[in-house]
């Protein structure tokens, strides 16, 4: 049986080793978990960082700094991941994201001032790729799978795996809300390196993609000099011989306008992500004069809805294309976003508002890390995955600056998430149109 050739591979005529039922099971069962670990870890900063600033006496203002030079560190982490993992492999690379995320949880305990818990949070990064990774990872497992309920509902699968980020947000709420009181926030991150670490342990078990593989023969053949011997194995694969660097990679032929519109999308995005996801709390707490602890309440609602977001629009991507589902998803977000801000009053229009601006905000990265993963070949795609989360980052450097800028100046929390997260998310729905539709990966 032939295997079906990647995005602009010549017609092959051998195919990859299969991945058996199980193997591909556990290993989406174990990316899930790996991934709410991450996002908790990545959240639960964002949700203590009312009650660290308490504890060093910063001001709104300083928090909000504080916050955003964090994100310039998590983005210089964040955009080495990828080629990284292009280089190491993917189970490596997948090793590597959820211990920098033990790592991190480990270091922030012991958090003495702004400066250090700005360094240590910057392993974040390792942690926030682990999405990334994770769609490399399961699109090259799910082409090649005999599981066929997998092959045929992939992103509806992959939707119950990203669906770890509001469910790691719901955790870092309840959390917070459970061992704050009892160990302080210093034992919040300490209690939460030890879930991080078993998973990377559990990881060494897993196999490494065919596709990679490949590569791996691919480059050894190279390194001996058998170029055409290389070229021929490529060919008989149907993928593209490209010894090329994977960062040029994507931004070249039918890669690049996916890699600009896409890039653009994320950054603008991660402006809502950033006010109503990973600060939240000061949100709430701020601009609805809600107190901290129903906040905590609150986001947990609102993420248990936010995970339902994800598995619809999982589904829908499946059925009615994938970019078009995020389009819309992020356009419907903005404006339920705004009318929290502006029209809600009452402790029920907040609750319900904000849990639906998460369900179409949220929700269609199911989609988007799955899209993603099938806009690139094999050689670039941790790379090109990599790159457009990593530009969340800037998203949330330029945001937290703006929003920053605007507490410094007087404005209140209310009116910078309207004007940063809601419209922000808005904008970034249209920008999807942009981009082309995905060819879908096959085995």
């Amino acid at each position: 049986m032939s295997a079906v050739p990647e995005t602009g591979a010549t017609r092959a005529t051998r195919s990859f080793p299969r991945v058996g039922v199980r193997a591909t099971r556990k290993a989406t069962i174990i990316a899930f978990f790996a991934w709410l670990f991450a996002v908790f870890d990545y959240i639960m900063f964002g949700t203590l960082l009312p009650q660290i600033a308490g504890s060093f006496g910063w001001t709104d203002a300083t928090a909000a700094l504080v916050s955003t030079l964090v994100s310039v560190g998590t983005a210089v982490i964040a955009l080495a991941v990828g080629p990284i993992v292009d280089r190491i492999g993917r189970r490596k690379g997948m090793i590597l994201t959820v211990s920098g995320t033990a790592v991190a949880s480990a270091l922030s305990a012991a958090t003495p001032g702004a400066g250090y818990l700005i360094g240590v949070r910057s392993l974040g990064g390792l942690g926030l790729s682990e999405q990334a990774v994770n769609a490399t990872y399961l699109n090259e497992l799910y082409a090649v799978t005999d599981d066929e309920v997998i092959k045929r509902r992939r992103g509806l699968v992959y939707s119950l795996v990203q669906g770890g980020w509001p469910l790691g947000v719901l955790l870092a709420s309840a959390w917070v809300a459970i061992f704050l009181p009892l160990i302080g926030w210093r034992g919040c991150f300490l209690l939460a390196v030890f879930p991080a670490a078993l998973i990377a342990l559990m990881r060494r078990g897993l196999r490494e993609s065919p596709q990679f593989e490949l590569e791996l023969k691919l480059r050894a053949l190279r390194k001996e000099g058998k170029t055409a011997e290389a070229a021929e194995l490529a060919r008989s694969y149907g993928v593209d011989d490209q010894p090329a660097a994977p960062l040029a990679a994507i931004f070249r032929g039918q890669a690049l306008r996916n890699t600009l519109v896409l890039g653009f999308a994320w950054f603008i995005n991660w402006f809502g992500i950033q006010l109503f996801s990973v600060l939240g709390t000061s949100v709430l707490t701020e601009g609805k004069h809600v107190s901290f602890e129903n906040s905590l309440v609150l986001l947990i609602v609102v993420n248990a809805v936010g995970y339902l977001g994800y598995i619809a629009h999982g589904f829908l991507g499946d059925r009615l294309g994938r970019r078009n589902v995020i389009a819309f998803g992020w356009i419907i977000s903005g404006i339920l976003f705004a009318l929290m801000l502006t029209v809600a009053s009452g402790t029920v229009s907040v609750v319900v508002l904000y849990s639906l601006g998460m369900f179409f905000l949220v929700g269609p990265y199911a989609a988007m890390l799955f899209y993603m993963g099938e806009c690139y070949d094999t050689t670039c795609r941790a790379t090109g995955t990599g790159f457009l989360n990593a530009l969340s980052q800037p998203g949330a450097i330029v945001a937290g600056a703006i929003v920053t800028g605007m507490l410094a100046s007087g404005s209140t929390w209310g009116h910078a998430a309207l004007l940063v997260g809601a419209v922000g998310t808005f904008v970034s729905g249209f920008v999807m149109f942009g981009a082309r539709k995905a060819p879908l990966l096959q085995g």
